[in-house]
């Protein structure tokens, strides 16, 4: 009798070499490299290298791909034409997805089956939409606030890049290095919803472009990648650091879901968090707005003793967004930029040794039965 699991709880649907989640000890490894080697010490681009790659870049490799990357930044005319023409009011995660929906059409070939093309031909679009998905999130937030879209610069790094596009200017080394950071801890997490939607569509070999739309369908929903946003408007809706204990209790009371605290897979401590929670407490620290890290420490200290639950990554990740200055709802189209680079490395060890999905389900229908004849019998 086959194993039925709730949402696959506990289901392995396939092997991957690209990241590991031990959710009982608290670990995350993409390539053998556990996340708190990585990140601080290494760039987002030589995450993209590992996970595509399967090893660090020397540099002469890091500086190709980096090359590689900015060659890919320019937007067809039409996909400017459409984030120009979006309503100003849309939610900019649906722009992207829409956008990079759109880009197959400027791609004949591209937008075509999977079957019988070349990993060289599949890796090409890897590199294409990883490079362009900051530039459309970027655009979109420039064109809805009426402001110039800036031209594209090749010398600035993924996270330099989105965020001069972003602000129009050329940001400090030290927003750049958190965003960069984020990136990393961001950039792959085994089979989660996206990743998993991501290698379901392109199992069945389709395009490229329609599985990352598929990933980036499921990472908008609040259950997935829309949670760091409701951390924020959590922090807001509760006001002040006074009112954070009675607002949790009551909260509580009422069976509500408290943003960004627990983990589907991590029992224990996630551990891209701490990495978080200290670049949070530095900046706000630094901008003297402490009352929001305040109140986030707080909530995690009360889920903690009440629950046993741990704040997750989502939960310090927008505390480091909101303090970098950039717009709550542009808090999971930042999530899809840095996840962008596991979606297409899953995409591509998928399309490396391809088996559609195809899972069974446990029927608990009605029992067979009889059509009552006539109509006006029944």
């Amino acid at each position: 009798m086959p194993i039925t699991a709730k949402g696959l709880e506990g289901i392995i649907a396939n092997s991957t070499s690209l990241s590991d989640v031990r959710g009982d000890e608290g670990v995350l490894v993409y390539e053998g490299y556990n996340i708190n080697e990585l990140a601080g010490k290494v760039s987002f681009e030589e995450v993209i290298y590992l996970l595509w790659h399967g090893k660090l870049p020397t540099a002469a490799e890091l500086l190709q791909l980096h090359e590689e990357l900015a060659a890919q930044r320019e937007l067809p005319q039409g996909i400017i034409n459409f984030i120009l023409a979006a309503p100003r009011d849309a939610n900019p995660i649906d722009v992207i997805r829409t956008a990079i929906s759109m880009l197959s059409l400027y791609d004949k070939e591209g937008s075509r089956d999977s079957l019988n093309k070349t990993a060289a031909f599949n890796h090409l679009r890897a590199l294409s939409i990883t490079a362009k998905i900051g530039v459309i999130a970027a655009y979109y937030h420039r064109a809805r606030q009426g402001k110039e879209l800036p031209p594209i610069n090749k010398s600035l790094t993924e996270a330099e890049h989105f965020l001069y596009l972003l602000q129009g200017e050329i940001p400090t080394k030290e927003a750049a290095e958190t965003l960069d950071v984020c990136y990393v801890l961001h950039a792959d997490h085994s089979m989660n919803a996206s990743t998993f939607s991501a290698r379901v569509t392109v199992s069945t070999l389709t395009d490229i472009y329609s599985a990352v739309t598929s990933a980036i369908g499921t990472l908008k929903g609040p259950l997935h990648g829309g949670a760091n946003e409701g951390v924020i408007h959590m922090l807001q809706e509760i006001g002040e650091e006074s009112k954070v204990d009675a607002w949790i209790d009551q909260a509580l009371a009422e069976k509500k879901k408290i943003m960004g605290i627990g983990h589907r897979v991590y029992k224990t401590l996630d551990p891209r968090a701490p990495h978080l929670r200290a670049m949070g407490v530095a900046m706000c620290e630094r901008l003297g707005q402490k009352k929001w890290i305040n109140m986030a420490e707080r909530i995690a200290t009360l889920m903690k003793e009440k629950k046993g639950l741990n704040a997750n990554v989502d939960f310090y990740s927008a505390i480091v967004y909101y303090s970098l200055g950039l717009p709550t709802d542009m808090f999971t189209p930042i999530f899809s930029i840095a996840r962008t680079a596991g979606w297409t490395a899953h995409i591509l060890e998928q399309l490396a040794d391809n088996r559609i999905y195809r899972p069974l389900s446990e029927y608990v229908g009605p029992a067979e039965g009889k059509i009552v004849e006539p109509i006006s019998q029944r």
